[in-house]
């Protein structure tokens, strides 16, 4: 049985004005922050070719947002590459409206019985999904730049000295709607596939990465050099939802043989992962996931399946009153964009969602949803606190990470299961 958040205050999440990390920062425990740069590379939108035995036909975009310290000068940096989930791939707003039209006139059709017009909003749906789902979308039609919406904690993490990258899936969403296990492995492959071109670059400054970089701000060339300053031997995965299941996919004992050559993987952090296959085991790799009680879409239990097994910590997070899509930026409806939206399911009172956290008793049905901004800095703190600890050895952190300690300003909406690990 998973265990529930702890009870809160009533204001559910109290952040003060400040940082929620500004006391461990008095306290000496958090890095000084550094100034941080951002690109973006785009090699084409179907540059990756998914594996022939995996079944798919289409290809894959290879491009990222990279977030790196300002001064690269200092040594080499851990690499975090973060990827996200399945989401619409194409910004066609006309098509959204349509979509959703349809939806509600179907959902009267079947409550009437009148099964020749659901037959006709079948179809508008059918072609709509199609338009929202196409890859490359259709002329004139931007994307929607899903690798775009963990921009926050790109820019944490960076400041904490990691060279993160968060790469592009859109590809793999337009062809594989279903959730069998060839999609997870296909994900995985495409992180092999990035990984290995910044090891090339990295090492020899060469590869398809070379020259190929813009500035995020003015989109200019620039002429920022990663060589010897990215440490492949050092790296941190996330991944959110079907990102997320990716993320365990890439990390599993059956996957490690499968990674770069000079590509060591040390840890993994896991936004409210999906998995819908036989999971393979991971027993070498740390790993925490997060997920919240008003998620609808978390049907992967990884520490339940792991715990016990792995011979380095795992960890579970669950955030009372979390969301799905408030993890990433432009799945969110503050952003505007096509599809965007909130996704937990309204509990009886304003500004409270319904639990589906397994367990919940009638008096924890309704929660207290978070807000976007107190969702991210929950998921910034422990993210940061994280990869420090792991990839940078910081163990002053680890009292936060395996719940001896809180966050300031979470207000107990974190509950923390830890598993430390046979090794």
């Amino acid at each position: 049985m998973l265990l529930l958040a702890a009870p809160v205050t009533a204001c559910a999440v109290c952040f003060s004005s400040t940082e929620a990390f500004a006391a461990v920062n008095r306290s000496g425990s958090r890095p000084a922050r550094q100034e941080v740069g951002e690109v973006h590379y785009n090699l084409g939108d179907e540059a990756f070719q998914p594996p022939d035995s995996l079944g798919y036909v289409g290809g894959n975009e290879l491009d990222g947002a990279v977030y790196y310290p300002g001064d690269l000068s200092s040594g080499t940096h851990p690499l975090i590459m973060i990827e996200h989930g399945y989401w619409d791939t194409c910004a066609d707003a006309d098509a959204s409206a349509s979509l959703n039209a349809a939806q509600a006139a179907l959902a009267k059709d079947e409550q009437s019985g009148d099964t020749a017009d659901a037959a006709r909003q079948q179809a508008i749906i059918k072609a709509d999904s199609d338009r929202l789902f196409a890859w490359p979308c259709a002329s004139g039609v931007g994307r929607i730049p899903s690798y775009l919406g963990y921009d926050y904690l790109g820019r944490e993490l960076a400041s904490r000295g990691f060279v993160v990258v968060s790469i592009g899936a859109n590809g793999i969403n337009s062809t594989s709607s279903g959730q069998a296990d060839t999609v997870y492995q296909e994900r995985a492959a495409l992180i092999n596939a990035q990984l290995r071109m910044w090891r090339q670059l990295s090492s020899t400054g060469k590869g398809p990465l070379r020259g190929g970089f813009v500035d995020a701000a003015s989109g200019r060339p620039s002429p920022v050099d990663f060589r010897n300053h990215v440490d492949l031997r050092d790296v941190g995965l996330i991944g959110h939802s079907m990102g997320g299941g990716g993320v365990m996919q890439e990390i599993a004992d059956s996957s490690r043989h499968t990674w770069p050559e000079g590509v060591s993987v040390k840890a993994a952090f896991a936004l409210a992962p999906t998995a819908t296959w036989d999971v393979d085991p991971v027993t070498k790799t740390s790993f925490a996931v997060m997920w919240g009680t008003c998620d609808q879409v978390n049907t992967g239990e990884f520490f339940d399946w792991n715990k016990g097994a792995n011979n380095a910590p795992t960890s579970q997070y669950t955030v009372r009153g979390g969301v799905h899509d408030f993890y990433n930026e432009q799945w969110s409806p503050s952003s505007g964009q096509v599809a965007a939206h909130d996704d937990g399911v309204p509990g009886g009172e304003p500004g409270t969602c319904t639990s589906q956290f397994p367990g919940a008793d009638a008096s924890q049905t309704d929660q207290k949803e978070l807000s976007e901004r107190q969702q991210r800095r929950i998921t910034e703190d422990y993210v940061g606190a994280y990869f420090a600890d792991h990839l940078l050895g910081r163990t002053r952190y680890e009292p936060y990470l395996t719940g001896e300690k809180s966050f300031p300003g979470t207000g107990g909406a974190v509950t923390t299961r830890y598993d430390g690990g046979t090794g």
